[in-house]
């Protein structure tokens, strides 16, 4: 007689335990899609914020090194001589107009390079007298490598604004990253041509600040709702 008495004791036990790790996985989900929204919110504001102040390149970015959060957006400076040119096709800028960017390859030191955006493709020719062998003084913004072509790579063309689709066809240790240059000078006189401003940036967190927020609410509730059913299924036994 006692067997049967034992077996349900273990069962509802099975079945408490069972609910209770429901819930908490529920509860645990809710919990990682909060994270998510502030990570989200936080890298919002990372992804925005330009600190105006003009730094060297090299003290807040690393060669071969991915860029750390700190260093996006900054404005900085950097002295080199242009080694390589390229077509950057299908690019945003800030007003959302699409147009061909000239990318030029700057060499910095004697082993390290970056690319520049240095304007309009269509512009190129404007400053004819430059030359490989001058050293170029730029400022500009450091802007995160895009993720996704924009075109296709080959005939002078680079698919996205990433130095990572340009490693076989240079030698030098590449920065992460590329400068959106606001100026461009040669012993002090600045090569005139306009100047394009970032496209509208976004985070790299997928989703919304409140459609993350929405999910945390469903995830509780649903916690919620498998602590409950148990107490209901047992207001309504006969």
């Amino acid at each position: 007689m006692t067997a049967p008495t034992s077996n349900s004791f273990f069962s509802k036990v099975g079945q408490v335990v069972a609910v209770l790790l429901i819930a908490a996985i529920f509860f645990a989900l809710g919990l990682w899609q909060l994270d998510r929204a502030k990570e989200l919110k936080e890298s919002l504001v990372t992804a925005t914020q330009v600190d105006t102040n003009v730094v060297p390149l090299t003290t807040i970015a690393t060669a071969r090194q991915p860029l750390q959060a700190e260093a996006f957006n900054r404005l900085v400076e950097i002295s080199g001589r242009y080694v390589a040119g390229f077509r950057a096709p299908n690019q945003a800028d800030g007003d959302g107009q699409v147009s061909d960017w000239e990318v030029g390859l700057l060499q910095v030191g004697t082993n390290q390079g970056i690319l520049v955006v240095k304007g309009l493709w269509s512009e190129r020719l404007l400053n004819p007298d430059i030359s490989m062998a001058m050293v170029i003084d730029i400022k500009g913004q450091l802007v995160a490598s895009q993720s996704e072509d924009r075109s296709m790579n080959g005939d002078g063309a680079i698919s996205r604004l990433d130095s990572s689709v340009i490693v076989g066809l240079t030698d030098l240790d590449l920065f992460d990253g590329y400068v959106l240059a606001k100026s461009e000078s040669n012993n002090g006189v600045e090569l005139t041509r306009q100047r394009l401003t970032p496209e509208k940036l976004s985070s790299r967190i997928p989703g919304f600040y409140w459609q993350h927020i929405s999910y945390v609410v469903i995830w509780w509730l649903m916690a919620g709702v498998v602590l409950y059913l148990p107490f209901y299924r047992r207001r309504v036994k006969p």
